[in-house]
C-alpha cells in the first residue's frame, strides 16, 4: 500500500446481516482508501455477549468479504483492539455512534490515540439491529397462544 493510503477498520459481529451493517461499511469505505472489516469470532461473541451468533463466523466472514465496499475481511479474535491493530494495521477505526462518549468509547479513543489511530463514529441504525431481528425470529418460532391452548 502506498504511504499516503488511509487504511480503515470497521469491526462487528455482522450477525443477521442487515442494512445497518451495510451502512457502516459503506460510510467507512467513503472515508478511507482501503477498508478492512473485522468479523468478531464466535468465541469472542460468546465471551462478550454471552451467546453465540446465529450465523457462524465462517459464513459471516464470507458474507462480509463479498460486500463491494470491503477490500479485506479478517476474523477478530482478540479482546484488545490494540492487539488487533498490531496484527492488522490501520489508521482509522470506525464505530457506530452508540459508543460515542460512553466509558467504552472514551477508553477506546484513549488507547488508539497512543498509537496514532483516529476513531470515527457513524450514525447507528436505530430501526434495525441484529438484536431486534433475533427477538423477532424467536417470536416467530415460538408456539402461538392458540396452539398452546389446544
Amino acid at each position: 500500500m502506498g504511504n499516503n493510503m488511509i487504511i480503515g477498520y470497521a469491526a462487528g459481529a455482522f450477525d443477521l446481516f442487515h442494512v445497518g451493517h451495510l451502512n457502516i461499511l459503506r460510510q467507512a469505505k467513503s472515508r478511507c482508501d482501503h477498508l478492512i472489516a473485522g468479523v468478531v469470532s464466535d468465541d469472542r461473541l460468546l465471551e462478550t455477549k454471552g451467546r453465540r451468533p446465529i450465523i457462524s463466523e465462517d459464513e459471516r466472514l464470507e458474507i462480509v468479504s463479498s460486500i463491494n465496499f470491503v477490500d479485506q475481511a479478517v476474523l477478530e479474535y482478540h479482546s484488545s483492539r490494540l492487539k488487533t491493530w498490531q496484527e492488522v494495521g490501520f489508521d482509522v477505526f470506525f464505530k457506530g455512534d452508540d459508543w460515542k462518549n460512553t466509558p467504552k468509547g472514551i477508553e477506546l479513543e484513549k488507547q488508539f490515540k497512543t498509537v496514532g489511530v483516529k476513531v470515527e463514529y457513524f450514525p447507528y441504525t436505530m430501526h434495525t439491529s441484529s438484536t431486534k431481528l433475533r427477538i423477532a425470529l424467536a417470536q416467530l418460532s415460538a408456539p402461538s397462544d392458540q396452539a398452546r391452548q389446544a
